[in-house]
C-alpha cells in the first residue's frame, strides 16, 4: 500500500526527485511538499534522496476503493461535468460538488469518467423522468442525471456507509428531495426505469444480469461499467441471450463500459 511522506524543508530539487523515484502524486504544504510513494520504495532511500531530516511517514488514504491514490481531491472536468470537491467553488452550472469520502464514484477513476461521459451523450438524446443508479456509491452518476434535469433517481447500495456518503452529496447538491437512496440490490426494488446505470466490477454484474434487465423499461437502456476489458466479451453475451442489444462500448484504461438496449 502507498505511504504518504510530508517533508517540511524540502530541497529546492525534491519535486522532481519524488517524481524520479516514482511519486503518485505530490502537492505543496505551505513551506512543505507532501507526496505520495509506492511501498516499493522504502521511506529510508526517499530520505537519503532529499536529506529529509525530520520527514513525517504516515498511511495514505486511498480513494475509489483503493484503486485511486492523490493527496487530496481536486476539481477534475469529465465532458460537461466539472466534479468539484466540497467546499470549493465552482461557476459551472453542471459542477458536482462531493465530500471526501471512501464511497467510490470520484471521478477520478476511467470507470466513472466513461460513465458520466455515456450518461451525458445519452440525455443529450432524450432526457427520462427516472434513471435508476445500482452501486451509487458517492451518489455521482443519480446527482449527475438530477444535474442534467432528470426528474428523480433511485440509488440502490449494499453498503450502509456509501449510502450515507450519498445522501450527504445530494444535500450539497440540492438534490436530496430527488434522491432516493435504498439499501440493497436491484432484486430489492420494484418497476422498471427507462434508463439503468451499474458501474461495479464484473462478477456482480453478470451475477444480477436477470435482475438488472428485468429493471429496464420497455425499449430503455442499461449502462454497465467497472468491466476489465479482458471479460468484455463475456459479460456482453450474458446480457445478450437476456436480450440486450450492444448499443455502444467505450475502452479506456484497461476498463470496459457498455451501453445496452431493450429490445422489447
Amino acid at each position: 500500500m502507498p505511504y504518504r511522506i510530508d517533508l517540511a524543508s524540502p530541497p529546492w530539487n525534491a519535486l522532481d526527485v519524488l517524481i524520479q523515484l516514482g511519486a503518485l502524486d505530490v502537492e505543496q504544504t505551505g513551506t512543505g511538499l507532501a507526496a505520495l510513494m509506492p511501498d516499493s520504495v522504502v521511506v529510508d532511500r526517499v530520505v537519503e534522496e532529499l536529506g529529509g531530516d525530520g520527514a513525517v511517514v504516515s498511511p495514505a488514504t486511498g480513494r475509489d476503493d483503493g484503486s485511486v491514490w492523490v493527496l487530496s481531491l481536486r476539481p477534475v472536468r469529465v465532458g460537461r461535468f466539472s466534479i468539484v470537491p466540497a467546499g470549493a467553488a465552482s461557476s459551472s452550472d453542471d459542477a458536482i460538488h462531493l465530500i471526501d469520502g471512501p464511497a467510490f464514484g470520484t471521478g477520478l477513476h476511467p470507470t466513472t469518467a466513461m460513465c458520466l461521459e455515456l450518461l451525458d451523450e445519452c440525455l443529450d438524446i432524450a432526457i427520462p423522468e427516472t434513471v435508476l443508479d445500482v452501486g451509487t456509491g458517492s451518489g455521482v452518476l443519480a446527482i449527475a442525471a438530477l444535474v442534467r434535469g432528470v426528474e428523480r433517481a433511485v440509488g440502490l447500495d449494499v453498503d450502509a456507509g456509501a449510502l450515507e456518503i450519498a445522501a450527504e452529496n445530494a444535500r450539497l447538491n440540492q438534490v436530496e428531495r430527488r434522491l432516493e437512496l435504498v439499501h440493497g440490490g436491484p432484486s430489492g426494488v420494484h418497476g422498471r426505469w427507462p434508463l439503468v446505470l451499474a458501474n461495479i466490477v464484473a462478477a456482480p454484474l453478470m451475477e444480477m444480469a436477470p435482475a438488472l434487465v428485468r429493471r429496464t423499461g420497455h425499449a430503455g437502456q442499461l449502462m454497465l461499467s467497472g468491466i476489465p476489458s479482458a471479460v468484455t466479451a463475456e459479460v456482453e453475451q450474458i446480457y445478450r441471450r437476456l436480450g440486450m442489444r450492444l448499443a455502444r462500448t467505450e475502452t479506456r484504461g484497461g476498463w470496459s463500459a457498455l451501453v445496452l438496449q431493450a429490445s422489447w
